[in-house]
């Protein structure tokens, strides 16, 4: 047979196909995503765990809060990957192929790579990888809001595709960028046996406060623009995240 009885050429004939392997992609990188955390958190020795608490810093999260937060962000996905089978109306459709496509397929795999520089204290190549990241998580967040918005005409959309995506940029812009990126460039301070640092300025106090003020602030805008309850709800766990980890410097606070 010289060619296949259909034309490949055709938007719709495109579109299924790319839908096709985002129902295959996007659950096979999950899964991958799962795995490496679940590894890395549980039998890698040091864990993720471990290292932060051989590493702390001033905006140094709680890790129990931090594994809650996650596994509600899995179960979001895990509906996200459900819409894609079950989806039938074409603006469902079109929103995953074109808003989120393989940026979240990607998104999945570049955390399952940082959780394995992690482990290995690799907090240059860490911080590169969170900064992929956002880009591919601010890519498909701004494509959403400005070519799909959330309408209340598709609620499964907004609760499957919208929440689950900004549930998960949320988490390295506040947290896992900026605590890599302490890292990389030292601002740390060795963990005593009472946990505080031997002088204050060991804190660094101040670029702590920079970034939780910043964060915040961004948070604080979107929520009062767009009236984002996903967000107000992301961003609040977030910041309590960071405040249940302690000793803290008073300017985090």
């Amino acid at each position: 047979m010289d060619s296949l009885p259909i034309d490949l050429s055709h938007p719709a004939v495109q579109d299924y196909l790319a839908l096709v392997r985002l129902q295959v992609l996007t659950p096979l990188s999950l899964l991958i995503n799962v795995a490496a955390l679940l590894v890395c958190a549980i039998l890698a020795n040091p864990t993720i765990t471990q290292v932060a608490r051989d590493h702390p810093t001033a905006i140094s999260p709680n890790p129990p809060a931090i594994g809650i937060y996650a596994l509600v962000l899995f179960v979001g996905q895990l509906g996200y990957c459900l819409l894609l089978v079950l989806a039938s109306k074409p603006e469902t459709k079109q929103t995953l192929i074109k808003a989120v496509g393989v940026s979240l397929v990607l998104a999945n795999w570049v955390m399952a790579f940082w959780a394995i520089a992690w482990v290995f204290s690799w907090f240059l190549a860490a911080t590169i990888l969170q900064g992929i990241l956002l880009l591919l998580l601010f890519y498909s967040n701004i494509a959403l809001l400005v070519y799909h918005p959330p309408t209340s005409a598709r609620p499964l959309d907004t609760a499957l595709i919208h929440a689950p995506l900004r549930f998960f940029l949320a988490l390295p812009l506040s947290i896992l960028f900026p605590y890599s990126l302490f890292l990389t460039l030292g601002l740390s301070f060795d963990p005593t046996p009472p946990g505080l640092p031997r002088h204050y300025s060991a804190w660094h106090a101040w670029s702590g406060f920079a970034v939780v003020m910043s964060t915040n602030l961004f948070a604080l805008i979107i929520v009062v623009l767009r009236r984002d309850l996903v967000w107000c709800v992301a961003a609040t766990w977030l910041c309590i995240s960071i405040w249940l980890d302690t000793p803290k410097p008073a300017p985090v606070y």
